[in-house]
């Protein structure tokens, strides 16, 4: 046992992770109330417990340990573990650029106010891309998920179709 620890150091568990605890105790202690790990492979059913993701020893109670807490046995040994689990992470979503193709017909301030309002650039940096755009035939105006990136190719198309304006924008995956 770490020398920081006491045997009867308090771990706070959520309702859940009690009764996850809770089960796993249940299946892997002996009528001694010693601490058991369980054997690797099938585990034995629980009744209303669902089957645990065993991740290690758990807190349990020494043997020497009395209901009220004045541990008079002396008899265990005052090991101490840690329930833990695994967390799921969610895969990121692929991320797509919003492409700006230049064209001879969309004036340059129609491009960098486009800029402004869709991707919310300031003047300076929205000029630079129009600039990068006029100059290379195509630009990045930003890079965003799928779903977000399209939404904004087809909200900028719609402005300059509205505003009669030949300005396209298009996707591609970063």
């Amino acid at each position: 046992m770490p020398a920081n620890l006491h045997p009867r150091t308090l771990i706070v568990l959520s309702p859940l992770e009690w009764q996850a605890v809770r089960c796993d105790i249940t299946a892997t202690m002996q009528p001694d109330h010693e601490f058991q790990p369980p054997v690797t492979g099938a585990m034995p059913s629980f009744g209303a417990c669902p089957p645990p993701a065993y991740a290690g020893p758990l807190p349990t109670r020494s043997a020497g340990d009395d209901e009220d807490g004045a541990g008079g046995g002396g008899g265990g040994d005052g090991q101490i573990g840690i329930a833990t689990r695994t967390r799921t992470r969610p895969k990121k979503p692929s991320m797509f650029k919003v492409l700006m193709l230049n064209d001879d017909y969309t004036p340059m301030e129609f491009v960098v106010m486009v800029l402004k309002r869709y991707f919310h650039m300031d003047i300076d940096q929205a000029t630079q891309v129009m600039l990068h755009v006029h100059q290379r035939g195509v630009g990045v105006c930003g890079i965003f998920p799928y779903e977000i990136a399209e939404t904004k190719v087809n909200q900028v198309m719609d402005f300059a179709d509205e505003n009669q304006h030949p300005l396209r924008c298009t996707l591609e995956k970063a």
